[in-house]
């Protein structure tokens, strides 16, 4: 018995040493899905109208003057743009610039925008105003942010006529797009136009007299809801009798333009008091048949109230607004003949 004892004892202590020299493991996995974060996009303080390279105005290439939304065939929109996705910055397909009839994503594309490298990982422009939800943004993250540079230059009116949204537009690999907050609604390529309401009639007049003419209208007819202001001008040529009558006036057959003066009124304002007027009010008409830049500082209608540019309050017209001009004759003595060939011209610039 004693024997048989120890031999079982002996198999039951062998066993712990035999567990005590296995090692035993299992694992699990683990589920991770990584957001598609939606891009976002920021418009920074860099933003600019220019002018186009054809016709430009008392500014030059700067659009200072352009206070209302309309923009014509070659005039540019810039605006400088940070974008981020925090997938990284290179997950992001594309970066433009879209025009269409509601705001928001998926407008038709018109321009692209370009990255710009010059990134040190220092502070985001304050204009930015880069936030994600009510957390501010400080500093740039080159792995996931980058600037861009859009720039809209207006097309012909073939593609580009009536109001539109404009905005700048980020879109990922994923077909995610964003917009900037601050959408743009613009008239481009408005037709522009003047109204006459009235002829210039002076009826008989007597050699060595003063006549008047009735009060005419010259307004602003440009598209309706499209904002365009009109700087206004007057010009005229010299006048000859389209007859073979013997004219003369006083020394020849022509009638000077400077035989005709005018009186004007815009709101507040009047030629009455400028300069150049006399004691009733009234002007003279420089000469030319055509308009350009020259015609600057000499031939504006109401020269008066100057503003920013160089521009005068009293003589810009809005849309359907009109001016009043009466026309005054000084008919030279002697004077012969019907002079009725000739022009006085009314112009408006849109600024």
């Amino acid at each position: 018995m004693k024997r048989l004892f120890a031999l079982v004892l002996a198999v039951m202590l062998a066993l712990p040493a035999i567990a005590l020299a296995t090692s035993v493991g299992t694992g699990i996995g683990i589920n991770i899905e990584t957001e598609k974060f939606k891009p976002l996009i920021w418009m920074c303080g860099d933003r600019v109208v220019s002018d186009d390279n054809i016709q430009q105005g008392r500014t030059g290439s700067s659009l200072e003057e352009r206070f209302n939304n309309y923009a014509f065939e070659g005039e540019q929109i810039g605006w400088t743009v940070l974008v981020m996705d925090k997938n990284g910055i290179d997950k992001v397909k594309d970066v433009y610039v879209t025009v269409g009839s509601v705001q928001g994503e998926g407008n038709d594309i018109q321009a692209n925008c370009q990255r710009e490298n010059d990134m040190d990982g220092g502070r985001i422009d304050e204009a930015c105003n880069a936030r994600i939800g009510e957390e501010k943004l400080d500093r740039i993250d080159t792995d996931t942010m980058a600037y861009y540079t859009c720039l809209l230059t207006v097309e012909p009116t073939s593609s580009m006529y009536g109001q539109y949204w404009i905005t700048a537009e980020v879109e990922d690999l994923d077909g995610l797009q964003t917009t900037f907050d601050e959408n743009e609604y613009w008239y481009f390529n408005p037709v522009i136009a003047l109204k006459i309401d009235g002829a210039l009639n002076f009826g008989e007049v007597r050699p060595g007299t003063n006549a008047y003419s009735d009060t005419l209208l010259v307004g602003n007819d440009a598209d309706d809801g499209s904002g365009v202001m009109l700087d206004m001008f007057i010009t005229g040529t010299d006048f000859y009798d389209p007859a073979s009558s013997g004219a003369k006036c006083p020394t020849t057959n022509q009638l000077s333009l400077e035989a005709f003066k005018y009186y004007a009124v815009n709101g507040a304002y009047s030629t009455m008091g400028l300069s150049a007027a006399n004691d009733e009010g009234y002007v003279p008409i420089t000469y030319g048949d055509h308009w350009d830049k020259s015609l600057y500082g000499v031939a504006e209608i109401i020269p008066a109230q100057s503003i920013a540019g160089g521009y005068y309050l009293a003589n810009i017209l809005a849309p359907g607004a009109e001016m009043a001009m009466t026309f005054r004759l000084k008919l030279p003595e002697p004077c012969n003949g019907d002079f009725s060939e000739g022009s006085i011209f009314f112009w408006g610039e849109a600024i």
